[in-house]
Order: structure tokens, then sequence, then C-alpha cells
């Protein structure tokens, strides 16, 4: 294990781009800059042009965690690195639900984010979200994850809104070789003042890689993790008289076995063909409260992936399979509502890059993607066609100065127009390793099917004291009607190297209008009062002009507009080749909304900060990071359970040994090592202490 720098926590764009095909097929470079020495020149990114470029010159604000972080992290889950990155909200609700926003308040199925695996959409079109445990890969396999903290609509199409996570997997060259890794552990889930309660955890994962010839290599890798429930919170909502529902909690059970062959035709053309298969189960927070999802849960894949030069062709198919109960409503007979799911995705597109003039880098490339539906709980979505154009424009004036401008044209058949995402961005660059940028971006969310077309009935309950409790029947009715959101977004950035240290920052403002928010439309009055109401009816109609009407509708509702603004300072430094230490700070103003309550919306942190060091010494290694989140509001599961979680700091942390030849590693790693009693959505379980050991065989 070499180096080991913690995360490389920085801002967007600068230096020497990748070799271009120009217009007669000759190959080409853009004019010629200085080489600068800072340790941000070695990083290059994919994600935000969607081609090759280091990270100083990309047009849009990103962080990239490479693969000696995954090494020595207190944490091997993806999601729980995300939470060091500033700008994004990681909130965990149980053992298998996480989600990710970037610059916004995170919600229960978090749906403005993309999020990639090796350029392969993993968002789902039906819910309008990313279920993270669909990652097919071991953290050992991935090179780098490059995040884009902010919009990318222009070269990513829809649902890139407030950001990218593009999951860079190595290729099976880079892993040739035989890997298990072995990991079980245990974390506190006792109750306030209880006896001990601990629960469990146990992962495996093997990897066997190999280069057959000059030309052909291949990888196959599978995985199971078992973690038992969180403890679940008792009492009353904060804030408010409502308790907590009782209802067994789960924990989660996630198989997954993937591959994937990679074959050089020649030196320009390379061919890769993969699969694979990521079942989940345990439980799913929503609006409807949360649902079960049940064993044998999955999503399977194929890929095949084209280069020619610069040239990249990609065909994958995503398709998915689950059965959820709810764990909380129940139908008119009183069962458990249940919701079973299939999504076949199909999606092909192209991209490419040409230098043109001598200061044109153009690129430019195009996507199809035709959806397939069968949802019990909306019967009427059967099918979505979508497809999308881009084209961007790298201008070069001088090594001080480019400009970068672009747009992507969607059409969607369900919003029945096309949808218009520009770009543009202006790097200045006083010196090599030192860039400010000013940019404009426009990115949208499309509504998700069930959005469009949720058709599904449930009890509702109310205590009414003396008459006791009284049940009713509510349903949920998509809209179909509704518009896409769209985000307009302002934003200064600069990043900076001096000698081992990397310095960024970002202020952005942003506005999205047309906002898609799950909402009562509906409620009982005294004219139509619900079936064997045991009050007097008019007490329907003072419920309602209260705001506490007996909710008989709920839909999906465009809201007029939101602004929210925010700040981000990062630094990192690279002490000596073993050793490094970041840390950032995040602050995110409370959203203005526009022609609606500022109760309609979940509220982001104000304030957040992260730190942490990382070294080796000989065989030794060892981590430590801290995280404070300050507190939010949250609204997004069920009537009545609006509240707000306090502010609260995480500290883990990671100690290990390498064997005298590296075929062997053994580590311990700690999360919330304080074991403070951490709510991080206010119906999410409370998470405390987990240890985990874990070792390593290479061979």
């Amino acid at each position: 294990m070499g180096a080991l720098p913690l995360l490389v926590l920085m801002l967007v764009t600068g230096p020497q781009e990748p070799a271009a095909v120009g217009a007669t097929g000759s190959q080409a470079k853009p004019p010629p800059e200085p080489q600068p020495d800072a340790a941000v020149d070695e990083i290059v990114v994919v994600t935000a042009s969607r081609r090759e470029e280091q990270l100083l010159n990309a047009p849009a604000t990103m962080t990239v965690i490479t693969d000696d972080m995954l090494g020595v992290a207190p944490s091997q889950s993806v999601t729980d690195l995300l939470r060091l990155v500033p700008g994004l909200n990681t909130v965990q609700t149980s053992a298998r639900d996480v989600n990710v926003t970037s610059r916004g308040a995170t919600s229960t199925l978090s749906d403005s984010m993309l999020v990639l695996i090796d350029g392969r959409s993993i968002y789902q079109d039906f819910f309008g979200s990313v279920l993270w445990d669909f990652l097919p890969v071991d953290s050992a396999e991935i090179k780098q994850v490059e995040v884009i903290r902010g919009p990318a609509s222009a070269v990513w199409g829809a649902n890139a809104m407030t950001g990218v996570v593009n999951v860079v997997s190595k290729t099976p060259r880079e892993l040739a070789g035989n890997t298990v890794a072995i990991r079980f552990g245990q974390f506190d889930r006792s109750p306030p003042g209880g006896r001990f309660d601990g629960g469990g955890l146990f992962a495996i994962s093997a990897i066997h890689a190999a280069a057959v010839s000059s030309r052909f290599a291949y990888k196959i890798s599978a995985g199971f993790l078992a973690q038992e429930a969180f403890l679940r919170p008792t009492g009353v909502v904060p804030g408010t008289q409502t308790p907590f529902p009782a209802f067994v909690n789960q924990g989660t059970n996630q198989p997954k076995i993937d591959a994937r062959a990679d074959y050089d035709v020649d030196r320009q053309q390379k061919l890769i063909v993969a699969g694979g298969v990521s079942a989940t189960e345990g439980i799913i927070h929503t609006g409807l409260g949360p649902l079960d999802a049940q064993r044998g849960s999955r999503l399977s894949y194929t890929r095949a992936a084209y280069s020619r030069g610069n040239l990249k062709v990609q065909a994958f198919v995503n398709a998915l399979h689950g059965d959820a109960s709810a764990v909380l409503l129940s139908d008119a007979a009183g069962r458990p509502l249940i919701f079973n799911f299939e999504n076949h995705a199909y999606d092909v597109e192209f991209s490419n890059f040409r230098l043109l003039a001598g200061h044109h880098l153009v690129s430019y490339g195009a996507n199809f993607r035709h959806n397939q539906f069968t949802l019990s709980f909306a019967p009427r979505g059967t099918a979505r066609d979508e497809g999308g154009a881009y084209v961007q424009d790298t201008i070069f004036f001088s090594e001080h100065l480019r400009w970068i401008i672009g747009a992507r044209a969607d059409r969607f058949d369900v919003l029945h127009k096309v949808v218009f995402s520009p770009r543009t961005a202006l790097l200045i660059k006083p010196r090599g390793n030192q860039t400010f940028r000013l940019s404009f971006n426009r990115a949208f969310r499309a509504p998700s099917l069930v959005n469009t077309f949720l058709e599904t009935g449930f009890v509702n309950r109310i205590d009414l004291g003396a008459a006791g409790t009284f049940a009713f029947p509510t349903v949920a009715i998509g809209n179909e009607q509704l518009q896409e959101e769209r985000l307009t977004a302002y934003e200064a950035g600069y990043i900076g190297g001096f000698g081992r240290t990397t310095l960024g920052a970002a202020f952005y403002v942003s506005r999205t209008n047309n906002m898609i928010q799950f909402t009562q439309t509906g409620a009982y009055t005294s004219g139509d009062p619900p079936a064997g109401w045991p009050l007097p009816a008019a007490l329907l109609d003072q419920l309602s002009a209260a705001g506490r009407g007996l909710p008989s509708q709920f839909s999906y509702r465009n809201f007029s507009a939101v602004t929210d603004r925010g700040v981000e300072l990062s630094a990192e430094v690279r002490a000596s080749a073993n050793a490094s230490a970041f840390a950032n700070y995040s602050w995110q103003a409370q959203p203005s909304p526009a022609g609606f309550p500022l109760s309609e919306l979940n509220l982001p942190p104000t304030h957040r900060f992260n730190a942490g060091m990382s070294a080796e010494a000989g065989r030794f290694f060892g981590s430590v990071s801290g995280s404070f989140i300050d507190g939010a509001y949250w609204q997004d599961v069920l009537p009545g359970f609006q509240g707000s979680t306090g502010a609260y700091t995480l500290v883990d942390g990671a100690v290990g040994v390498n064997s005298p030849d590296r075929t062997m590693t053994i580590a311990v790693r700690g999360n919330n090592l304080l074991n403070r009693a951490v709510q991080q959505h206010v119906f999410g379980d409370v998470i405390r202490r987990t240890l985990t050991g874990e070792v390593r065989f290479r061979f």
C-alpha cells in the first residue's frame, strides 16, 4: 500500500488535456501548458465532460476519492466515504437504506443525484431514486469515485440535477490475482438505560482476475453481506406529541456476483463485456412509510462497451425485480399493502471528442433509453422512452484562459417536449496549478413513473381520545400533468496547488423551479365525511381550517420555486509519501421557497465540518476522521411524523498491519467510536458504535 491520501477533497478545473483526434483523423493536442508540481495535478477524471481530463480542467466542482483512501478508510462503504465530501448530505435510515444528496436536503428516496458504475446508470426510473446496495463491486475493485458537486445535465441528461457519483472500477489487468476478504463485527443497539444488546454483521468477498494474453483479461467477483437490524427510536417524535410507531425492524442480506471480460482488438480498439446480479432485502423508507423489501429483490445487468480512439459506444440492460410489503399501512381488509415491481431499462449511448482548428476541443454524444414497467402500485404506467444529445466546446484562448460552452437536449415522451440544459464555464489560470472558475448551469429531473402513475389506497388512523382510534381510507394518486424539475445554478470556484497542499473553495446559488413534492391534496369535510365518522361532522371542517384535516388523498404537485445558497471550503495536505490530512467545511443556507410554505420542505444541516488524517509506517497503517453535522428538519415520511434531528458528531478510525510479503492484511475499523446515539433522519434507526475486524488475503 503506497501513499495514503485520506481524501482528495478539492474543487474543479486546470492543465493539460489528453490527446484528441482531429478532424483529419490524426493525433493532435491542445496548446501546451506549464507542468505544475502540486499533488492535485495527478488526478484525472472522466465524469465532468465524459472524457479524460485533469481535475484542474473540469468544468464542474468535483471531488475524487482514490483507491488508496478506500484501503485505509474506517468504513468500506462508498456512502460512508461520501459523508466526508463537502456539500454532500448522507443519511442512513436503516441497515440497508442510505440516501445521498448534493447541495440540498437529503430525503428518503433521494432523487436528484445520478449514480453510475463505469458510466452505467443505477438510478431507478420507477422510484426516481438510487438503491446503493445495487453497486455490484467490492471496495477492493474500485479505482476511484468521482463526485460532481453540482448540476451535470449538460452532458448526462435527466436526473443529474444536483450532482453525479461515478464509481470507476479497476480493469481485470489492474486486479490480476486472487483476493479474499472476510469482515465481521458488532454494533451497539442497547436501548437507553437498558442492558447491552449487540447486533452482528458479516461480509465476505472474493475476486479472481487474470490476464490470459496480451489482449484478453477477465475478472469474476462475488460477495455477501449480512447485518442485523439497528435499534428503533422510542418515545415521541422530537417537538411533537406523536409517538414513534412500533414495528419489527429488519436487517439486510446482500449477495452479489459480477464478471467482466476485456479484449484489446488492437492498440486503438477495445471491447468490454460485463454482467452481474446484486440482491437485497430490508427496510426502505418512503413517503408512504417504511417498506420491507423481500428476499429475492435484485438488480441484474449486462453491459457491452466498445472504444476506438476517442470514440466510445456503450449499451446496457438493467433488470430490476422486487417485492416489498408496507410495514405500517394496510388495505381495507387489514392486510399489509404489497408492492410488486419490475423494471427493465435498455440504454444505448456514444461519446466522442475532436480537436478542431487547433484550439477547439469539441465533445459530443447521445443516448436513447427505453423503460418497461410492471408495477402493482402504478398499473397504468407500462413504458417510457427518452433520448438526448449533447455537444461541448472547450475553447483555448491561451495557457491562462479557456472557455467551456455546451448544451444538451432531451426528449421524454411523458413530458411531450424537449428539455434544454446549457452549461458554460470560464476558467482563468494565472498559473498551471491555479484555477478560478465562473460557471452557469441548467439541469433537470424528470418525473419518475411513480410520480406520474402512482395509484394505491390504504387505511389511515387517527387517535380521537375518548372516542378511540378511528380508521379511514386514503388514496395516493400520481399526477400525469407534472412538469420536470428545473435547476438554474451560478457558481464561483477556485482550486490551487501549493507544493504538497491543495486548497479549494466554491460559492453557489441555485434556484429550483417546479419542485416535485408528495403532498396532501384532499381532506374529508362535513359534506363528505369518512364512513363511520363518530364525532360531529362540523369538526372535520374545523380540523381542515387548522391545517390538520383528515387526508382523503395524496398526490404529487409541482411547487413554484426554491432558492439554495452555499459555501464549500476544503484543504488537503500530503505531508509525505506516507502521511496526509484533510479538512473541509460546508455551509448551506435555509432554502427560500416562493409560493408555498417552508414546512413542505426538508431542511439541510446549516453547518458541516469534516477532518481527518492517515499515515503508514512500515507494515502498519492507520486513519482517523471526524464529522460534525448540524441539525436538520424532515417531513417526508407519513403525515404526523414531521420533526427535527439534533446536531451530532461522528468519530471514525482504523488501524491495520500488512504481512511482510504484503499478501495478508489485518485491520480493525470503528465507526461512531464515541458511541453517540445518532438518528440521522427523524424517522430513521438509532445508530451507535460499530467495530469491524477484517482479514484480507492476496495470492
